[in-house]
């Protein structure tokens, strides 16, 4: 397996031809090549189209890195010159809106969109290559279907102003120009090295799209229901390893053009409005805070810590791995990265010391479960925001859950572990009071992102802004690893990251506004409500759990919150479920099915990561599964393991 998976970027997943395909160089790199895009050999036109990405990817760089300045300088305004700014907010969900679908677009050049190739590996070997033609004509499809939309929003915004007196147009344009290169990049994946195949699955994709075009037209009373395009282009995207967001956002473009009654316009309209929140901005800070600090050498610098305090305990390779993940997820809010981080160090680690990678690598998928509600947790910020749950409370609910199942893990790793000598870990050993100093510095800053939020001082993303700036300025100083190249660089990263992880929010909305406009939350609502009346509660509860676990194994973990979050937690309202409590089982779930086998998501990038197989680690995984499991089971029964801390606070 090639070392390059061990750094791996959460967001370097990909269409692939295998579950374990490497991403190309980082991004940012100014490597034009096959290897980088996913052109294949590479044309004029190719090149230019590569070219392109690059410099639009330093652009997202650059616009992430105002969007940092203009919230921080704006709460400094506010709370220390007392002169609040009124146009920061706007300005800076505008540059988020931008950042996010040129991102995206550069994202999807290179294949590193977030998907799901494990239901493409059940097709037959011979429908495979054809299943992967089709997946790019799919995205091709869908993101001219948005660039059609965007221009149609982009026509009827022409004499419409914003609040600060700026032309609306100037929000959508950067809506319609990632539109149009996600689609001049899906083109150019499909048709590179074209074949027999390459055309024929063009042609059976405009045959397919053709005739149910023809038959609703020919036998409007038979039409095929647009609900049912909707999920058959779910299910499909699904089979043909689609991108997720891709999957969400061709659902909802089947349904938006096969309702006669719903105008073109509002597609885009519900893709732009899903992530077009300033609440949404705490997603590439604290995104980039960790990758600040990653990069700082602090994880190198901590994990080194924690083994010469724990390294002769039983299992200490595996107990290092789970520490390490809960004290990072204090800082990046994404586990995938957080896993990124721990994984590409203690794996070498454990190499080194003659033990089992596949164990440590379940290890580090049963921590990702763990570290779902530790603070400042996206997913935590995601069903805040769209179920409208004080995310500072949230903060706080996680906390317990998460040291209750460190505290279980732990125990386990020691019983099932062995001792090692801590001397081998690490090829050369750092002086003693660099180690202390790196984790004081990166302590500081775990407890100012949790004071921040949790005191109601400033919001989330105010406090993420302060986090980023934090991170270079006095983790730059203390480190001393940062140069301006590679600040540059992780800026790029960054956006490109939060840009992979806001797209799919934005797809998810639109899928969330079809499903509403179906009357689903109604229906479930309803039926939901019944089985809480008959049954109880807990009954109410368990549905809920198996739900997220479900679609946080089929989806990525965004899209399950999102669509469920807002059907789900006025339910548990009026059943008597405290907003809080729900918040944390619905995070705690979603993550055990984004970790589990055989298909979750997490699990593949953590094998990914760590140079692993999914079949072996998941063997090693179901003791580890059973006894989350049990975790889950207490949580749901014993409420106040979430609501003990934010009842302390006043926040329940």
């Amino acid at each position: 397996m090639n070392e390059s998976l061990s750094k791996m970027a959460p967001h370097e997943l990909r269409m692939a031809d295998g579950p374990h395909d490497v991403a190309g160089p980082a991004v940012g790199s100014p490597a034009v090549s096959a290897g980088t895009w996913g052109f294949g050999t590479l044309t004029t036109s190719g090149r230019l189209l590569a070219t392109l990405c690059i410099f639009i990817e330093r652009l997202c760089g650059i616009v992430l890195a105002v969007d940092v300045l203009v919230v921080f300088v704006s709460v400094i305004l506010r709370y220390f010159v007392h002169h609040p700014v009124d146009w920061a907010e706007e300005v800076a969900r505008g540059l988020m809106v931008t950042m996010v679908f040129l991102g995206g677009a550069t994202v999807l050049a290179r294949r590193q969109h977030v998907n799901i190739d494990f239901f493409r590996t059940l097709l037959p070997r011979s429908w495979r290559a054809a299943a992967l033609q089709i997946g790019y004509w799919g995205i091709a499809g869908t993101a001219g279907g948005l660039a059609y939309s965007a221009w149609l929003l982009l026509e009827d915004s022409a004499n419409v102003t914003t609040p600060m007196g700026l032309p609306q147009w100037i929000n959508v344009l950067p809506v319609l120009l990632g539109a149009v290169l996600m689609t001049a990049a899906a083109v150019a994946s499909a048709i590179t090295g074209a074949t027999r195949t390459t055309w024929l699955t063009l042609a059976c994709c405009c045959v397919a799209a053709a005739a149910v075009w023809g038959w609703n037209t020919a036998f409007p009373q038979y039409a095929v229901a647009p609900w049912a395009l909707l999920l058959a282009g779910f299910i499909a995207g699904l089979m043909v390893g689609v991108p997720i967001a891709f999957v969400l956002a061709l659902s909802a473009l089947l349904y938006f053009i096969s309702d006669p009654t719903l105008p073109m316009i509002i597609y885009s309209q519900q893709v732009m409005a899903g992530m077009d929140h300033f609440v949404l901005l705490a997603i590439p800070f604290f995104v980039l805070a960790g990758l600040v600090m990653e990069v700082n050498g602090m994880s190198s610098r901590l994990i080194e810590l924690l083994v010469r305090i724990f390294g002769r305990v039983r299992g200490s390779m595996n107990l290092i791995a789970i520490l390490a993940t809960a004290f990072f997820s204090g800082v990046s809010g994404s586990k995938l990265a957080d896993i990124a981080a721990v994984g590409g160090i203690v794996v070498p680690a454990v190499r080194r010391t003659r033990q089992d990678p596949n164990e440590t690598a379940a290890v580090l998928a049963a921590s990702g479960v763990m570290a779902e509600t530790i603070p400042p947790c996206i997913n935590m910020i995601i069903i805040g925001f769209v179920a409208n749950i004080s995310i500072g409370g949230l903060f706080l609910a996680g906390i317990v859950p998460a040291v209750v199942m460190a505290l279980a893990l732990a125990t386990m790793v020691v019983i099932f572990g062995k001792k090692v000598d801590p001397r081998t870990a690490f090829a050369s050993r750092k002086p003693i009071f660099r180690l202390l100093g790196g984790a004081l510095v990166a302590l500081v800053m775990v407890i100012m992102i949790g004071k921040g939020v949790t005191s109601g001082i400033a919001t989330s993303t105010e406090v993420s802004a302060f986090a980023v700036v934090y991170a270079l300025v006095i983790g730059g100083l203390a480190f001393r690893e940062l140069t301006p190249r590679a600040i540059a660089r992780l800026f790029v990263r960054a956006s490109a990251m939060a840009a992979g992880i806001l797209f799919i929010i934005a797809a998810a909305s639109s899928v969330a506004f079809a499903l509403t406009i179906l009357q689903i939350p109604s229906m479930l609502s309803a039926g939901m409500l019944a089985l809480a009346h008959t049954y109880g509660s807990v009954a109410f509860l368990a549905v809920s759990v198996l739900i997220m676990i479900v679609f946080g194994a089929v989806l990525e973990g965004a899209p399950a919150l999102i669509i469920f979050g807002p059907l789900l937690v006025p339910i548990a309202v009026q059943v008597g479920i405290n907003p809080l409590h729900f918040g944390t089982i619905a995070v705690t779930a979603m993550g055990f099915g984004l970790f589990s086998p055989p298909f979750g998501l997490g699990l593949c990038a953590t094998c990914a990561m760590t140079g692993t197989r999914v079949e072996d680690v998941s063997r090693r995984m179901l003791k580890y599964l059973a006894l989350l499991v049990v975790m889950l089971v207490l949580l749901i029964l014993v409420p106040s393991i979430s609501l003990w801390l934010p009842r302390h606070f006043n926040m329940a």
